[in-house]
């Protein structure tokens, strides 16, 4: 079994665009999301920026034996108070869940962008936070802090890959 990780290009984009229905999915038993007419979720808001020069943003595709499985979309940060990157969105596929693949994954990001990351979970996203807990926890050999933002309540992790 094989892992990678790979920027996508702008002529693939559909790629990430398709998962992130499954995302959508995944997403709206936490959230109030739901499908238009025609069965399909809203289209993910700013997802376009990920290819444009300059802004900072980049979507990875993970995928298990070259089969697509998940995608990250990782975004610079621009406030020094909150760190330099951010893992937007991150996920995998239900079927390569508990392979490894996940943190794999994360931590091979990690890898590649050095700096400071924040990481964030909705409050009532329970077994996202606990996996990325142990991702972090595992990475930074629990050298790692955690907020709970004060009007919404969701959790972030904040930490160095350096």
């Amino acid at each position: 079994m094989e892992f990678r990780l790979d920027l996508v290009p702008h002529k693939r984009r559909q790629v990430i665009y398709n998962l992130m229905q499954l995302y959508m999915y995944d997403f709206s038993r936490y959230q109030d999301i739901v499908v238009d007419d025609n069965g399909k979720f809203p289209e993910y808001p700013g997802i376009d920026e990920y290819w444009r020069r300059g802004t900072g943003k980049h979507a990875f595709l993970i995928s298990y034996d070259k089969v697509p499985a998940g995608f990250a979309l990782v975004d610079r940060l621009y406030d020094p108070m909150e760190g330099d990157f951010y893992m937007t969105e991150f996920f995998i596929m239900q079927k390569y869940r508990r392979t490894g693949m996940g943190t794999w994954a994360a931590q091979s990001l990690f890898d590649r962008f050095k700096g400071r990351w924040k990481v964030t979970q909705i409050k009532n996203n329970l077994p996202a936070q606990a996996f990325w807990r142990k991702v972090i926890g595992s990475y930074t050999n629990e050298r790692y802090s955690e907020k709970v933002h004060p009007q919404y309540g969701n959790i972030s992790q904040y930490f160095s890959s350096l």
